[in-house]
């Protein structure tokens, strides 16, 4: 089975070389394996190391440098969906980190008759510090970002969507490309195609890959504020692929707002109930978060970082609401 490992990246010259690394460890038969690289028309070196790679590495079947003149995400991997040439088509993103056996464990579960394979993709840090750890435990429970439960999953189940995921040809051919139009939800409207057109989507607990985690709370902040703001917008070009748990960060900060108004008039009593039970919660979640943990004094903040997190997420899908009546989409694919 030929293999296009494929990836997008713009300005990652800081991550990209520790990746390629790990594509050259693979330690499926690299004269099966295309390598494809796509450079989102990055500022940085990113392109330079791409073809360093290219110039450099002689025992792979196949390596392409292409450029992505849409720069979006889903324009890049609409670049590699037209120009891949194996059997199977893998994605990993630019910032993350994949074992030696990333690229065999996903062909030895496609060849027992699977169409679309993946696993767990938990996060990383690229340094250890009290403040980085602490805000990979905010990032990584199921109260800071991490709701769907099978990202935990220890058994081979079918699922709605997946990180890093492979993709047998026939089902590109068959569903086409990414929604160019999107941001941060492309991944949940391709995979929900993918399902509508009959595939299902396995997810195998030994498929494991990594993700550097935002290593700022700044950074954090701004990527739970795009994931509001496109979840809300994501209404009108695809309801069917997003759940009630998109929406809890909204609700939150609707009880907020309606909360605070009761309270000026003099009704407190619902804010009290509000804020008296999240408390109670992130502080319970906090608790989960560090359990097993080596201790540091900033894992006091957990319940704030929670705070945080729910409230720009909020924040973005109230922007994106607001902006959905406005906003022009029409359906296309881009392949």
């Amino acid at each position: 089975m030929i293999v296009s490992l494929c990836v997008v990246a713009y300005n990652e010259e800081k991550v990209l070389n520790k990746l390629l690394e790990d594509i050259k460890s693979q330690d499926y038969d690299h004269t099966k394996m295309e390598i494809v690289l796509i450079d989102s028309m990055s500022t940085d070196s990113t392109k330079e190391i791409m073809n360093d790679f290219q110039q450099q590495e002689k025992d792979f079947k196949k390596i392409q440098v292409l450029d992505n003149p849409g720069k979006k995400q889903a324009a890049g991997w609409n670049v590699a969906i037209n120009n891949f040439s194996g059997d199977v088509m893998i994605r990993v993103d630019a910032h993350a980190s994949i074992p030696r056996e990333f690229v065999r464990k996903n062909v030895e579960i496609l060849e027992t008759g699977e169409m679309v394979s993946g696993g767990p993709r938990p996060n990383i840090i690229d340094e250890s510090t009290p403040w980085k750890e602490t805000l990979l435990l905010a990032e990584q429970s199921m109260f800071g970002s991490s709701m769907a439960s099978y990202r935990r999953s220890q058994k081979k189940q079918y699922v709605k969507s997946l990180f890093h995921g492979a993709y047998r040809r026939e089902v590109l051919e068959q569903v086409g490309g990414f929604d160019e139009q999107l941001g941060r939800t492309e991944d949940n409207e391709f995979h929900y195609r993918i399902r509508k057109a009959g595939y299902k989507i396995c997810y195998s607990p030994g498929i494991i890959s990594y993700q550097h985690a935002r290593s700022t709370l700044s950074g954090m902040l701004k990527q739970k504020y795009g994931n509001g703001y496109w979840v809300a917008l994501t209404l009108k070009a695809c309801p069917e692929c997003l759940a009630i748990y998109h929406f809890v960060p909204f609700a939150f900060v609707g009880g907020i707002v309606v909360t605070s108004a009761l309270a000026v008039c003099h009704h407190s009593l619902l804010a009290k109930l509000m804020w008296g039970a999240y408390s109670c919660l992130a502080i319970l979640m906090s608790f989960m978060a560090v359990k097993g943990q080596k201790k540091y004094w900033q894992q006091l903040l957990l319940p704030i970082l929670f705070f945080l997190l729910h409230v720009s997420y909020g924040i973005g899908s109230v922007v994106g609401f607001l902006k959905l009546p406005f906003w022009k989409y029409e359906k296309r694919t881009g392949v």
